[in-house]
């Protein structure tokens, strides 16, 4: 994948978490069936009205784990593999699933039009689903298939709204795909997005297109280079920004973004 393009983090720790939250699990090695490269072993054995559902095909890679996580009340299983940027939940994602979950009444997540930028494996799109929101979940091509798997599997006949999958490359046609007529959102959510790539002036451009008055972004990102300070810098003068959150065992911090309007 070209780490331009890249919507999540390199992969560095896979156990890297935020110690004290309640959603971190231990990893389960899921093993595949001889002779065979895919998602999770059980994937041509799902049920029926699932399998229907799954429009893009997870990237076919040498070993998946399934990674268990609670929140909302919910036991959240997500299928991850260290060999692709976008299939690994990092530590911001924990971090802002806490925060929804621990927010619950304040934001008012039940059928809100939430959408994910970067959503990599799924895990803060799933919670947003549990909790109500009706969640577009987007991210690069190669991502989708995966993503997709792990939102159907966590949010099948669980939630009031099955989430959509769309594809989202950062500054890259976004008047054709997600047009301001049509597409509107009550809330934008981004968790670790913001690292050392070459394509962060295209996420914050992204970031304003696709923000109405009255859009909340809730972005939670682990601090971990001069540049995601530059960014936050940026992100400043073209949001209204509080400071909601910050875990400093882990470096991740979650902002509070609305667009300012001239």
């Amino acid at each position: 994948m070209d780490v331009c393009l890249s919507s999540k983090q390199p992969p560095g720790r896979l156990r890297e978490g935020l110690g004290s939250l309640d959603g971190w699990f231990e990893a389960e090695e899921t093993p595949q069936k001889d002779g065979t490269r895919g998602p999770a072993g059980d994937f041509d054995n799902i049920e029926p009205s699932l399998q229907s559902l799954q429009k893009f095909v997870p990237a076919d890679y040498a070993s998946y784990t399934q990674e268990y996580y609670r929140f909302a009340g919910e036991k959240i299983v997500v299928q991850e593999s260290i060999e692709s940027y976008g299939a690994v939940v990092w530590p911001g994602a924990t971090a802002l699933c806490q925060y929804l979950e621990e927010h619950t009444e304040e934001l008012n997540l039940r059928d809100a039009k939430t959408l994910e930028i970067g959503a990599g494996p799924g895990l803060v799109s799933i919670v947003a689903s549990i909790l109500g929101a009706q969640v577009t979940a987007t991210d690069l091509p190669n991502v989708l298939g995966n993503l997709q798997y792990n939102l159907l599997k966590n949010t099948l006949k669980r939630t009031a709204h099955l989430p959509e999958v769309r594809e989202l490359v950062w500054g890259e046609g976004l008047e054709q795909n997600f047009p301001k007529s049509t597409f509107y959102y009550d809330y934008l959510l981004a968790s670790d997005v913001v690292y050392h790539h070459y394509c962060l002036d295209r996420l914050l451009s992204t970031m304003v297109y696709l923000c109405h008055p009255g859009t909340v972004l809730l972005w939670a990102n682990k601090f971990r280079f001069s540049t995601d300070y530059e960014f936050l810098d940026k992100f400043k003068q073209v949001f209204d920004t509080v400071l909601l959150a910050e875990f400093p065992e882990s470096s991740v911090k979650i902002f509070k973004g609305t667009l300012k309007w001239d």
